[in-house]
């Protein structure tokens, strides 16, 4: 099978269970903007300098996929979704990025004057979690942007999951330029 199905050079995408949305919909939207978020988030990954960072990037990308699955199930279909797939965005991992958050800040990652200006440190592993934060941040604003269209979510713990990540990842990109400093 190839990945060039053809199917859509119309304009339209496949949503699980068969159903086909245009690539331009609100909810494709939401889809592509954790895709890229995922995809922002392996530059950091690779150039991370702190192990915690290592570990903390790949589980959450995993968790992406988690949440991309939720996103591509069609409304009124998430029962037969939740029967084939165990794993769901739930309150559980939004406390686990708290505690990681609550780590950072207790680490000292939240010491800095005024704003953050990203890549002034020179640091790599920095600006690029810089550049998964402004992902996630519009991952998180194309999700709530279905609120009230009737292609809402129902599983609120999205829109928290991807708040507290955004705030992970900027803690994570000052942890990242002060270890590079040799603050830490």
């Amino acid at each position: 099978m190839s990945i060039a199905t053809r199917k859509g050079d119309q304009g339209e995408t496949d949503l699980l269970f068969g159903c086909r949305l245009a690539k331009s919909h609100p909810r494709v939207h939401a889809l592509g903007a954790v895709d890229e978020l995922n995809a922002a988030l392996g530059p950091l990954r690779i150039a991370a300098l702190r192990e915690e960072t290592q570990t903390i990037v790949p589980q959450v990308q995993r968790w992406l996929i988690t949440l991309m699955g939720e996103l591509a199930t069609p409304p009124g279909e998430e029962t037969r979704y939740a029967e084939t797939h165990s794993d769901r965005i739930l309150a559980d991992k939004v406390e686990w990025l708290d505690g990681h958050v609550e780590t950072l800040e207790k680490g000292g990652a939240m010491k800095f004057k005024g704003w953050a200006l990203p890549g002034e440190a020179g640091v790599m592993s920095g600006a690029y979690a810089d550049l998964a934060r402004v992902a996630c941040r519009r991952a998180e604003r194309s999700v709530i942007d279905l609120v009230g269209t009737g292609d809402e979510v129902p599983n609120p713990e999205i829109i928290r999951f991807l708040n507290r990540l955004s705030d992970l990842l900027w803690l994570l990109a000052r942890w990242e330029e002060r270890t590079a400093a040799g603050e830490d």
